[in-house]
């Protein structure tokens, strides 16, 4: 029988062009989950909807206005860091060096937007404020491929649009995937030019029949000369850049795979007057940061959180059998009274009304924690038939989230890995968690989004799959690609030289960049170099390393302590500082780069810093501690 939802899940479907192959590949995966019980889901929507029709004052839908043409690629070119494309006031000299990082098939994805933009201005009777030709150069714009088929086609797009064309007849059937086989998962090329390489091939499948989390694919991120990058190791200025580069990126891997990356427009909605649930996450953080400055989760989430590790990880069923709704109202009224006076007693409640708690914490955000903007898009992730391209725009999804969002998503993902590691207590396996979670993340009462008829079974089984993603993901998904830091850096660089435009700006932009780019090359090769590393906050003077080509951040990181503790260097603060049989602990330690076309950036140990001086030799070099508090946070 058909399940009816107080609020209706997102979906995104497949452009037309690829519509069938995509969603026969979709479809086969789906009947592979018919085994695994759909239960857990069902039963949490009907606590939902039970929840919702006790409080029916507070479940009233936003309205949602249909966009009209044009409006979603302006909204876009807004949001991707091009407004002044759209002929609004902005500095056009960052715009055109964010132009100059993108790579072929982001150039393409901008390029299509403000094509789309430009007929819609066309067809209102506006002239377009900015032409294509002005911006990339191109022999024939978008418009007039559009327009009039026999003329010759925009370089950057003949590609892209031959090898999309050429899916229609594409043969869908994957390889499937060695359950548990480690595979490699690359961060140095963009994942739009991965995919376009992918699209001339075949790629692998994997078996969503799986319930046991251990025999999923496993992925490794190959360390190069460089390291890896977390979330959290880049500077908040370099992070604001992130989300604009994966934004573009997002889009290009999107057009690639023949999806269209539909988004929200953000609903308002009346926010209760209280002060935890229902309030905007950046509300809970301004106010909790009054009483504990740089808190970067809720304090109220960080309770449930903690409440339900320390008595709830062994609960059978803990997350899915529900509390008393009864208890749960009341639970929160105390909560809104007796919180943030510290009266609250929670040695006194019963673990599954805590999890009730959680959940109805998350269901009660004014908007999704998955953002109204990008909610259809992580539901739409399970239509793109290859796990490693669904890891890929995960990824990127997860940048883009404002950052209130991102860190709360993860203090939970991280709470529910805890409870998939008990499951031989708690009976609450990865499925079954991921099934539990996916109404509360993918179910608003903001977004009255229509289900297909028929399709929800397929839709749920596929949120939940999206769930399951990023719990058994999570480590990988919480990496900045290489190739996106590396855009940072040539943002930074760029900035620091403030170049002046003529009349050919791109093209004498692109020439002073790939100068600049022919000395560092040279530089490279140079066999040794003889840096300092400052330690300022713990020390009066300064290391001077001998760097080589093996020379890596963990050994200088060693070397320093060895210092430290045997030539009798004058410190400057030990109080903090951790001690193990008189030698202060290497790992406490963590090497920063600072300046030059970076802002700030906490090096993986494994780093190799000759490479890294070659690429930025103006930054400096300085170990501060590790903080006591988690860096993701």
């Amino acid at each position: 029988s058909t399940r009816h939802c107080p609020w209706k899940m997102n979906q995104l479907p497949p452009k037309s062009p690829v519509a069938s192959p995509v969603s026969e590949s979709t479809n086969s995966r789906v009947e592979a989950l018919d085994n695994l019980s759909m239960d857990s889901f069902w039963l949490e929507v009907e606590n939902i909807k039970q929840s919702a029709e006790a409080e029916q004052e507070e479940c009233s839908l936003a309205d949602v206005k249909t966009q009209e043409e044009g409006e979603a690629e302006a909204e876009w070119l807004q949001d991707a860091g091009l407004s002044e494309l759209l002929g609004e006031p902005g500095s056009e000299q960052e715009e055109l060096l964010l132009l100059s990082t993108l790579t072929r098939t982001q150039a393409a994805a901008v390029q299509r937007r403000l094509d789309t933009y430009s007929r819609s201005r066309r067809r209102k009777g506006r002239p377009p404020v900015r032409h294509v030709r002005d911006i990339f150069g191109a022999a024939a714009s978008q418009d007039t491929a559009a327009e009039k088929e026999e003329s010759s086609p925009d370089p950057l797009w003949h590609n892209l649009r031959t090898s999309n064309t050429q899916r229609k007849t594409q043969d869908y059937s994957c390889t499937v995937r060695n359950p548990g086989k480690e595979e490699v998962f690359n961060m140095d090329v963009a994942y739009s030019e991965q995919a376009a390489v992918l699209l001339k091939g075949s790629f692998l499948s994997e078996s969503r029949k799986l319930k046991d989390g251990n025999a999923l694919t496993r992925f490794k991120i190959p360390k190069g000369r460089l390291g890896v990058t977390r979330i959290g190791d880049l500077s908040a200025q370099d992070m604001k850049k992130i989300p604009t580069l994966a934004l573009i990126e997002l889009t290009a891997l999107c057009d690639i795979l023949g999806f269209e990356l539909k988004r929200n427009k953000a609903a308002k909605l009346k926010t209760p007057e209280k002060r935890l649930f229902g309030v905007p996450l950046n509300t809970l953080l301004e106010n909790d940061q009054k009483l504990l400055p740089n808190t970067k989760v809720p304090l109220l989430l960080q309770a449930l959180l903690s409440c339900l590790e320390k008595r709830g990880l062994e609960t059978e069923g803990i997350l899915r059998v529900s509390g008393s709704q009864t208890r749960i109202k009341s639970l929160e009224q105390k909560l809104e009274r007796d919180f943030y006076s510290g009266l609250f007693c929670w040695d006194e409640v019963h673990q599954n009304d805590v999890s009730g708690l959680l959940k109805r914490f998350i269901r009660e955000l004014p908007a999704p924690l998955l953002t109204a903007e990008y909610l259809p898009a992580f539901a739409a992730v399970q239509n793109i038939p290859d796990l490693k391209q669904r890891l890929q725009a995960l990824n990127l999804l997860i940048l883009i989230l404002p950052e209130p969002n991102r860190n709360t998503l993860k203090a939970l993902l991280e709470f529910l890995s805890k409870v998939v590691a008990r499951e031989n207590n708690n009976k609450m396996n990865l499925w079954n968690v991921s099934t539990v979670m996916a109404p509360n993340l993918f179910m608003h009462k903001g977004l009255p989004n229509k289900i297909p008829e028929g399709k929800e079974k397929q839709l749920a089984e596929g949120a939940a799959d999206v769930v399951r993603m990023m719990i058994h993901y999570q480590d990988l998904l919480w990496t900045v690609s290489s190739f996106l830091v590396a855009q940072v850096r040539k943002l930074n660089e760029s900035n620091s030289k403030r170049y002046q435009f003529c009349d050919k700006r791109i093209k004498n932009l692109l020439r002073k960049i790939h100068a600049d780019k022919d000395k560092v090359e040279k530089n490279q090769g140079e066999p040794s170099k003889i840096v300092k590393v400052h330690a300022s906050l713990l020390l009066k003077d300064s290391l001077e390393v001998h760097l080589n080509n093996a020379t890596r951040v963990a050994d200088v990181l060693r070397q320093f302590q060895k210092n430290l503790c045997q030539n009798g260097w004058n410190i400057v603060n030990t109080v903090n500082l951790l001690k193990c049989n008189n030698s202060v602990e290497c790992t406490n330690l963590l090497l920063y780069e600072v300046g030059g076309n970076i802002g700030e950036h906490c090096l993986d140990p494994d780093t190799y810093l000759l490479d890294l001086y070659h690429i930025n030799p103006h930054a400096e070099w300085i170990i501060k501690q590790n903080p006591s508090y988690p860096r993701m946070f």
